[in-house]
């Protein structure tokens, strides 16, 4: 497990966006909140998106992707296109000797996810894939009980995602719920905490999972459910839908022998530890949430964007560092691979096995006996 850095960048850092649609708004406002970085150049494959979004953020518009990576004042570039095209997109990014910025998820299959890694690797730039939600002060938090041991030994993890998207969300791209550029429920939307949930739990061994179409007419899932065993010997539970209504939080869940810790929407809103009192059963905490359905749980374009720009200040920190970001190519894969593993186990009706016994052992986390 890895920690999220804190540093902020020194240096002046030029910055491209290659896709202007939803998301491409967060990471301009994100870019603009790091001191020192800049948006340079944006560009899109629809020309006249690409201007509008120039205009209003006082930057360049590029007419290709060769123009945006041809200029000298850029050495990071966000792509923000669709999901399946992250990979293709970045292999060029990579080769033009830029930094790379991904949107979640890396890709939507493991072969495109292998190829980006490779020629970032090849190239020798640095990749962060958006799992900004490592950066919220909830999971800083969550992440500093389990390293300190305080949580004890980790039993149970719960990631839920019970969004509302309407079919006007899915018919407003061609490519929104489709399988080739897109994914359902769980690749799109439910991706960020199972990142977390991976993040915080440790690597997933085995996925039993069912998935269903239930109010969207599109190809792909709107509702999914996972069973997991954890390296540890933990168990888990994954819940992703857009078809709930009006819109929830999304929650985390982490329970250990040393107490329990709930998140939602990347603060910790409950909590209680075996250390409170000779009677733990009876003690807690909770911090008061309105009941609203507001943010991202029912609109798509209602981001915050602080952990973004933590996220993006701490790859151009890593770039001065010499380090890897605290989020790399690699975590956005191993997350890719668990979503996958959900998809083929939903799809084939029998539990996936990400990592038999011998891989646990040999890692040194067999299942507890």
């Amino acid at each position: 497990m890895s920690e999220t850095g804190g540093a902020s960048p020194t240096q002046p850092h030029g910055i491209g966006i290659v896709g202007t649609g939803v998301i491409a708004a967060t990471h301009a406002e994100a870019i603009a909140a790091i001191l020192g970085a800049r948006l340079v150049a944006v560009t899109d494959v629809m020309p006249e998106r690409a201007v509008e979004f120039a205009e209003s953020r006082d930057c360049a518009v590029e007419p290709s992707l060769d123009a945006l990576l041809a200029r000298d004042d850029i050495d990071v570039v966000s792509v923000c296109v669709p999901s399946g095209l992250h990979a293709e997109v970045g292999v060029q990014v990579a080769a033009a000797g830029k930094h790379l910025v991904v949107e979640k998820p890396i890709d939507v299959s493991l072969a495109a996810a292998d190829r980006l890694i490779e020629a970032v690797d090849a190239a020798g730039v640095a990749l962060t894939v958006i799992s900004q939600h490592r950066f919220d002060s909830g999971l800083v938090e969550l992440r500093g009980l389990i390293d300190d041991g305080v949580l004890g030994r980790l039993l149970l993890g719960e990631a839920s995602t019970k969004w509302y998207r309407s079919q006007g969300y899915y018919d407003s791209g061609p490519w929104r719920g489709t399988w080739a550029l897109d994914g359902g429920s769980l690749m799109n939307q439910g991706i960020h905490y199972v990142d977390l949930l991976r993040w915080t739990m440790g690597p997933i061994v085995e996925v039993s999972a069912v998935y269903a179409t239930e109010d969207h007419k599109i190809e792909v899932e709107d509702t999914a459910l996972a069973v997991l065993r954890f390296i540890s010997g933990a168990v888990g539970t994954i819940v992703s839908s857009t078809a709930v209504f009006p819109g929830f939080a999304q929650r985390l869940e982490v329970s250990g022998t040393g107490g329990t810790v709930l998140i939602e929407d990347g603060e910790i809103v409950r909590s209680a530890f075996t250390s409170d009192s000779p009677d733990p059963g009876l003690r807690g905490t909770r911090l008061p949430r309105p009941a609203s359905a507001e943010g991202a749980a029912a609109n798509a374009a209602a981001l915050g964007v602080a952990s973004h720009a933590a996220q993006i200040a701490d790859l151009l920190t890593a770039i001065e560092q010499g380090r890897e970001p605290s989020v790399t190519g690699r975590d956005g894969r191993d997350t890719l691979e668990v979503v996958l593993a959900v998809y083929q186990s939903a799809r084939e009706g029998r539990p996936v096995v990400l990592l038999d016994a011998t891989q646990a052992d040999e890692a040194g986390h067999g299942p507890r006996r």
